[in-house]
C-alpha cells in the first residue's frame, strides 16, 4: 500500500486518512505494558544442590519455553588405561538406544517429539556428556528419560554390531578427510603424553573394535558411571524443579550393571613426555583434487585449567590466533593477530597457521599447526620454532588489549547460546563443584599482563616439544633439531651441510 505525507494527516492510498500520531508516545487509551524483571544478581547466578547420593545438580534460569538439561560423566578416554581403548567411544554411538523404557531409539525420538526436542551425546578425553533440548513443560519427561538412557541402557547384540560398523565407517571418514585437524590433534596428544592419560586415543582403535562387547561394558560403567562422578545441568529452568525430578529419577535408581564400584576409578595424573608422532600416508585422499600438503603441528606443555595462569595462556592463544591462507574479513577475523602478521602475510606459501590450547584438570597443550607443500617443510617448522621464542618476548600493548578484547567477545558471544551455556555450567560444576561467572571471567582477562605472558611462555619454554607430522616429511628436520630451535635464542634450526643434493 502506497502512503502520502498530507500536512498533519497520511492518505492511504484507499482515500481515508487518520491522525500522524508519534510511535515514540504512548498510544491513548491502551494500557501500559508490564515487563517480566530480574534481579541481575539472580538472572547470572548458577545454582548448585548436592544429593544424598553425591549427584550434583546444577542450573542457570534462563527466559524462553525451551530448555536444555543433561548429564554430564567424569569419564572419557583418558580414563581407559585398565581397558582396550574405545569404550567411551562406544558408548558415545550407543547413547540414547533402547533402555529399560524404551524398546528402540525410534521410540526415544517420538517421545522427545511431542516436547518439541532433541537430543545428543558427546565424548571428550576427560568428560561424556548426555543432553536433551526441549520445551520447559516437559522437564519431567527428559529427566526421566535421561536417567533410563544413561543407568538403563540395555545394550543389545545388535546395537553393539550396528556400533561396530558406524565406528569402523568413522575411522575410514577420519583418514580420508580433507581437513587433517582432528586427526593432527589425536597425534600431538600421543606425542606429548606417550601411553597414558589425555595421550590414549579418543577414537577406537581398529584392533579394539572386535574386544569391546556388552560384558566390558557393563565393567567399565560399573567403575565409572556412579553419582559422585555426576552432574545432572540444566539451563532454561526452575532450580527446585530441576532439583524435585533429580531426587524421583536419579536419587535410588539401581543401574543395569548393579553396584557401582568407585574404587576401581583410574586417578592417574597426565605426565607430559614430549616426542614425535609420524604419518607418512597420503593425506590428498578426498574426492577433490587438493593440493599435496605436509602438516605439521608442534606443542608445549602449557598449564591446567584449574590454575591461575589458565587465564594467561588463552589470552596467549588468542593473541597468536591464525588461520586459512584463503581468508576474507578485518580485524574481527583476527587478521591482526601473530600468525597472520607475522606468518600468513610474509609467507604466501604458507597454506595454514594456527594456533589452540588444549586444556584438562592436570595439564594442558599450547600448539600450532601449519601447512605448507612438502618442499618447504624445513623452512616451515623454522618459522613456527621462531614463532614460540618470539613469544616469550614483550607483548606490544595494543596487540595485548586486541588479544583481551577479542577472547572476552567470544567468551561473551557464545555464551549467549543455550547449549553453551548448560555445557559451561556441567563442565564447570563437575570439574570444580562450582562455576565462575562470566563478568569475573572477563575481570581475570582484563587483568592480564604483559610480563603474566612473558612468564607463562619462559616456563612452557623449558618442556620438551611434541610434534606430529602428517604427509611427505622428506624434508622434515630432525627431534633433536626442533628441540634445539625451540632452546636457542632466536629460534632458527641447526644449520646442515651436505656433499650431495
Amino acid at each position: 500500500m502506497g502512503y502520502l505525507q498530507m500536512g498533519s494527516y497520511r492518505k492511504c492510498s484507499s482515500g481515508s486518512g487518520y491522525p500522524n500520531i508519534s510511535l515514540s508516545a504512548p498510544l491513548p487509551g491502551i494500557p501500559k505494558p508490564v515487563f517480566a524483571a530480574v534481579d541481575s544478581h539472580e538472572q547470572c547466578e548458577t545454582k548448585i544442590t548436592t544429593l544424598e547420593n553425591g549427584l550434583k545438580v546444577a542450573s542457570q534460569n534462563k527466559f524462553g519455553q525451551f530448555c536444555t538439561v543433561g548429564i554430564l560423566v567424569n569419564s572419557g578416554s583418558r580414563h581407559e588405561t585398565k581397558y582396550p581403548s574405545g569404550v567411551a567411544h562406544f558408548l558415545e554411538k550407543l547413547a540414547f538406544s533402547s533402555t529399560a523404557q524404551y524398546g528402540s531409539k525410534d521410540e526415544i525420538l517420538l517421545t522427545l517429539e511431542k516436547h518439541g526436542g532433541i537430543c545428543d551425546c558427546q565424548t571428550s578425553r576427560d568428560t561424556t556428556m548426555y543432553a536433551v533440548s526441549a520445551e520447559v513443560k516437559g522437564l519431567d519427561t527428559v529427566v526421566s528419560l535421561l536417567s533410563d538412557a544413561v543407568l538403563q541402557p540395555r545394550l543389545l547384540d545388535e546395537e553393539i554390531e550396528m556400533t561396530r560398523m558406524a565406528v569402523r565407517f568413522e575411522l575410514e571418514d577420519l583418514s580420508m578427510r580433507p581437513d587433517p585437524e582432528p586427526l593432527l590433534t589425536e597425534m600431538i596428544h600421543a606425542a606429548a603424553y606417550r601411553g597414558n592419560t589425555v595421550g590414549l586415543p579418543r577414537f577406537c582403535p581398529v584392533e579394539s573394535v572386535e574386544k569391546i562387547d556388552k560384558k566390558l561394558l557393563h565393567m567399565y560403567l560399573q567403575s565409572y558411571y556412579c553419582p559422585e562422578r555426576m552432574v545432572l545441568a540444566g539451563v532454561g529452568i526452575e532450580h527446585e524443579q530441576l532439583v524435585a525430578c533429580a531426587r524421583k529419577y536419579l536419587l535410588n535408581v539401581k543401574p543395569v550393571w548393579g553396584a557401582s564400584t568407585p574404587t576401581n576409578v583410574d586417578l592417574s595424573v597426565a605426565q607430559y613426555t614430549g616426542g614425535i608422532v609420524r604419518d607418512m600416508s597420503d593425506v590428498s585422499l578426498g574426492p577433490t583434487p587438493i593440493p599435496e600438503l605436509t602438516h605439521i603441528m608442534i606443542g608445549l606443555e602449557s598449564c591446567s585449567f584449574l590454575e591461575d595462569d589458565f587465564i594467561p595462556f588463552a589470552v596467549l592463544n588468542m593473541m597468536m590466533g591464525g588461520g586459512g591462507s584463503f581468508s576474507a574479513g578485518g580485524p574481527g577475523k583476527g587478521m591482526f593477530t601473530r600468525l597472520y602478521l607475522n606468518v600468513l602475510n610474509r609467507h604466501h606459501w604458507m597454506y595454514n597457521a594456527t594456533s589452540y590450547h588444549h586444556s584438562y584438570e592436570d595439564t594442558g597443550l599450547l600448539c600450532i599447526h601449519a601447512s605448507a607443500d612438502p618442499r618447504q617443510v624445513r623452512e616451515m617448522v623454522e618459522i613456527l620454532t621462531r614463532e614460540f621464542i618470539q613469544m616469550a618476548g614483550t607483548a606490544g600493548e595494543m596487540e595485548l588489549e586486541r588479544a583481551k578484547t577479542q577472547l572476552k567477545s567470544m567468551l561473551m558471544m557464545n555464551l549467549e547460546s543455550r547449549p553453551v551455556i548448560f555445557e559451561d555450567v556441567g563442565r564447570q560444576v563437575l570439574a570444580t563443584g562450582k562455576r565462575k561467572l562470566p563478568h569475573e571471567l572477563c575481570d581475570l582477562i582484563s587483568n592480564v599482563t604483559a610480563s603474566d605472558i612473558k612468564r607463562v611462555t619462559t616456563k612452557m619454554l623449558c618442556s620438551k616439544p611434541a610434534v606430529a607430522a602428517l604427509g611427505d616429511l622428506t624434508e622434515m628436520p630432525s627431534y633433536e633439531h626442533i628441540q634445539a630451535a625451540l632452546s636457542s635464542k632466536d629460534g632458527h634450526l641447526p644449520r646442515m651441510y651436505r656433499l650431495f643434493r
